[in-house]
């Protein structure tokens, strides 16, 4: 897993008074948009505004608005980019990412229906460190954007036998403008199946039918058919489709002591080396002989791939290596980084991910099976230093190439010896495969926040390529509820090794590494090799989410499909519940296919908050599906108990409190209890969020080095409804240390 990059220099913050440079405001513009491209320079260590005065909009402003912003500066790490609305509420647009890059020139989205469109709107720009100066050049702002839409399918996968048919629901909404009619169309149908909607048109918020129906002769397989919504501009989501045959074809379990053992010719190969595998290094050269020699014993059409551009100097080649067989245009990607870092041989970061995806390719060799899709696996040089193989391989494909990968799956980190269960994108189509499996497993697996676009499969993303993949975690600090899901130790790092010289063979999990391994296989199994996938289900809960007040009950359906093979009975259960609170389902169990009704009622001391209630469904293996659960105070005050990871160094991250039933005008004394555990307080800043979308400021990086945040705040919030979603806004800004929110209490009445 790359090491995000340290500012080489600790700076100390030092507050200045600066003066506000306010330029004067621009005539009144009318409509619902505007530009003001008069240059404002931006002093260092200063707070100046750039107006932008709308008159004459007669529509409330998008939820989807528009602000372009142009800003020439040297060092972008040093700015704070807020917009200013008339009623003088604040909405963050940049908070001091960026690092040393030069100049600001993007298009942020801000959801601005809570505002009133006519009056004087501010870009207020704050640069809090000195040595670099810049200027706003200019911006936009846009209340009413262009009509948009968006399509989605759910379910987003589904099996059918030869001469039946499949049917999803293609949802479509308005991201912003006004709704538009759109023509629905399918394509990339397997031979002999045939698609229809119903209705064929719709206006965007409504909902179609699809219905995919095959003919005896439709060849098993999977298959990525892609939906497109056509209206003002052409939407599109995918619904994979399996076509099940007679037969069936067994999904091997790779044994993870042959994994161990390409582990150990790793390990000997760093310690014959210098002690480590760097791109740049003998170590580094010394792996791609061994992979590749491999591969090539095997029948694989191997090629190293010199790096000529934005690698390392002197870094070595990817290897990229095809399995024959396969409808190529059709081609399921797996793979992994084998460079390390530095400081040690790199053993579970990321020999593991290397050594997994070895021996899954060794295994399809061996047993040859029919291919329906093409297999490509890609070892990766360079990522250390900045995803940059990986980088170089998607830059060289065309645009035809980079639209026959159909799914990107990545390995990085697999086999931590305090391991949790990640996959990246979870509750995406192309996370189904390994999803499934390790829910057949119930390992309840969770979201990688930590490891998002700090491997390679960013690379393969951010070129628009579908990515997934597995980790078991680097440095972030287990939980004490992942704990108690996973077993291992709370309060400590996922791998204590991470980046440092114990990074060795003494450093590896078989229970994680052999679910990782075994899972790489079932997901290219499913999607790639022909047969009949064995039986398998899912379950999901509509709607995902409720909102009850403690005392009441709420209530949801569980639905539960076939994917493949035949129906099957299934157990449902409920975990997560908070303390006083209930489920039943009527009935208990159901066969797949068929729904449940699911009701959580609650007992008035049910403390306020969100849970995320984990729903279960066991039958020949276990699926789960979650479903949010909004406990509401009685009165005008209300506490969220539940811990919520801090990333390090990454997006902010929300804690909801929702008010109901309060009759009073929020105080101008409103208090706010904080309690977060985090090592370096000012990393942090910290935000109330009304349900309206204004920001409260509380605590923004003070503290230096402090640990944690215990504290009450008092907040002017007579301006505000009382009632609705409040939201505790925390961001970690810096890296090296991460934290949790682990409580907070909201009184408007003290």
């Amino acid at each position: 897993m790359r090491r995000r990059s340290l500012l080489s220099t600790a700076l100390t913050t030092v507050l200045v008074a600066a003066a506000m440079a306010i330029p004067a405001a621009a005539a009144p513009l009318a409509g619902c948009s505007g530009t003001n491209d008069g240059d404002v320079a931006i002093g260092d260590n200063t707070t100046v505004e750039s107006p932008l005065t709308i008159s004459g909009c007669a529509s409330a402003p998008s939820a989807a608005s528009a602000v372009p912003v142009k800003i020439a500066h040297t060092y972008i790490g040093d700015l704070a980019v807020t917009l200013v609305a008339p009623d003088g509420s604040t909405y963050p647009l940049h908070n001091h990412t960026g690092g040393s890059a030069d100049n600001i020139d993007q298009t942020y989205t801000v959801d601005l229906s809570g505002e009133t469109a006519n009056g004087t709107w501010k870009l207020r720009v704050t640069d809090n460190a000195a040595n670099d100066v810049g200027r706003i050049d200019t911006w936009s702002l846009n209340l009413a954007p262009a009509n948009d839409f968006s399509v989605a399918v759910s379910p987003a996968s589904g099996s059918v036998a030869p001469g039946s048919s499949a049917s999803t629901t293609v949802q479509t909404q308005t991201t912003s403008g006004q709704p538009q009619t759109v023509q629905l169309s399918a394509s990339g149908l397997p031979s002999g199946a045939t698609a229809s909607f119903s209705p064929a048109s719709v206006t965007t918020g409504a909902n179609s039918a699809l219905t995919i129906s095959t003919s005896a002769s439709t060849p098993a397989g999977t298959y990525p058919v892609t939906i497109q919504a056509a209206g003002a501009t052409t939407k599109t989501a995918t619904y994979t489709l399996t076509v099940t045959s007679g037969g069936g074809v067994q999904i091997p379990d790779i044994d993870v002591t042959a994994v161990k053992q390409h582990l150990t010719q790793f390990n000997a190969i760093a310690t014959q080396n210098g002690g480590n595998r760097r791109s740049t290094t003998a170590g580094y050269r010394a792996s791609v002989a061994y992979v590749k020699d491999k591969l090539t014993a095997a029948g694989f059409t191997v090629s190293e791939q010199a790096c000529t551009s934005g690698c390392t100097t002197g870094a070595g080649p990817n290897v990229i290596a095809e399995w024959p067989g396969g409808n190529a245009d059709n081609v399921y990607m797996f793979g992994a980084h084998l460079d390390s870092v530095s400081a040690g041989p790199g053993i579970n970061d990321n020999g593991s991910g290397s050594a997994a995806l070895l021996e899954t390719a060794l295994v399809l060799s061996r047993t040859n099976p029919t291919m329906l899709n093409k297999v490509r696996f890609g070892w990766w040089t360079d990522e250390e230093q900045g995803l940059n193989g990986s980088r170089f391989y998607v830059s060289r494909l065309t645009s035809a190439e980079r639209s026959k990968i159909k799914t990107y799956h990545n390995f990085d980190m697999i086999a931590s010896v305090n391991g949790g269960y990640f996959i990246n994108n979870i509750n995406s189509a192309q996370s189904a495969h390994m999803k499934a499996y390790w829910d057949s497993l119930s390992l309840s697996p969770e979201e990688n926040t930590e490891g998002r676009n700090r491997s390679d499969d960013a690379s393969f993303t951010n070129a628009g390529i579908p990515a997934s993949g597995y980790a078991m975690g680097a440095s972030a600090t287990k939980t004490s509820a992942q704990a108690a899901k996973w077993g291992g130790t709370a309060g400590s790092a996922f791998d204590p090794c991470y980046h440092r010289a114990c990074d060795t063979t003494n450093n590896i999990s078989d229970t994680h590494l052999n679910a990782a391994v075994d899972g790489i296989a079932y997901t290219l199994w499913k999607s790639a090799v022909s047969g009949s996938p064995s039986a398998d289900f899912s379950v999901s809960v509509s709607p995902a989410s409720g909102s009850v007040a403690a005392g009441s009950a709420v209530s949801a359906t569980v639905q539960t499909r076939t994917v493949s093979g035949e129906p099957q009975t299934v157990q449902l259960s409920a975990s997560g519940l908070p303390s006083g609170a209930t489920a039943s389902f009527s009935p208990a169990s159901v066969t797949t296919g068929g729904s449940s009704t699911l009701t959580i009622s609650t007992t008035a001391s049910v403390a306020s908050g969100t849970y995320p209630i984990t729903i279960t469904a066991t039958g020949s293996g276990s699926r789960t599906a979650t479903f949010s659960l909004t406990v509401t105070g009685v009165g005008c005050s209300g506490t969220n108990p539940n811990d919520v990871a801090i990333p390090d160094a990454g997006a902010a991250v929300d804690s909801d409190i929702v008010i109901s039933g309060c009759t009073a005008t929020p105080s101008a004394s409103s208090t706010v209890a904080v309690n977060i555990r985090h090592t370096y307080i000012g990393d942090l800043t910290v935000a109330l969020i009304a349900p309206d979308g204004t920001s409260y400021s509380l605590h923004n990086r003070s503290g230096g080095s402090a640990d944690n945040i215990n504290q009450t705040y008092t907040v002017n919030l007579s301006g505000e409804a009382a009632n609705g979603t409040w939201k505790l806004r925390v961001r970690d800004l810096e890296q090296a240390d991460v934290g949790t929110i682990d409580t907070w209490t909201l009184n408007l009445t003290p």
